[in-house]
């Protein structure tokens, strides 16, 4: 897919933004770098929704306070990766709030709320068998626009 669009104000130079897609095939020892990648921010994830939940901390910065230096070091993410993995996470626990708040989870009572809000709930977390499966607003799960890839030329 390519995409041009051209666009100049009064007294300006046009500005060109082109949009390109690609598609990454990578060799099957980069194949497993990244699955591996994966594996380990999903872990992260998964570590840094439990200390959100016992800690009772939700917002970004005070996680990031938390769980920054723990995440980068334990699982040899980048500061990219680490920060995202945090940020995934308190977006995770911001989208179940908007949820239960907007009653898309059943009313008051219901099963499904019930389970959201349970004695005992549990933190948010991806699923471990899915490094980098759709990404949903409820999870902490990778999106596929930043983290999807084929195995080889023949995978779509």
């Amino acid at each position: 897919m390519l995409e041009c669009e051209a666009r100049s104000w009064p007294g300006s130079v046009p500005v060109v933004k082109l949009v390109v897609q690609v598609k990454l095939l990578p060799t099957p020892v980069q194949a497993a770098a990244l699955e591996a990648t994966l594996r380990a921010c999903n872990e992260a994830a998964t570590w840094a929704s439990r200390l959100a939940f016992e800690k009772d901390v939700k917002n970004n910065f005070a996680l990031r306070k938390l769980a920054y230096g723990e995440v980068k070091t334990r699982w040899q993410l980048g500061a990219q990766a680490a920060q995202h993995v945090i940020k995934k996470t308190c977006d995770a626990y911001t989208t179940l709030r908007a949820n239960l708040k907007a009653g898309n989870l059943g009313r008051p009572g219901s099963k499904r709320y019930h389970r959201a809000t349970s004695v005992r709930p549990r933190p948010v977390s991806p699923r471990p068998a899915s490094p980098c499966a759709a990404s949903s607003p409820s999870s902490s799960r990778f999106s596929t626009r930043r983290t999807s890839y084929a195995r080889d030329a023949t995978c779509s």
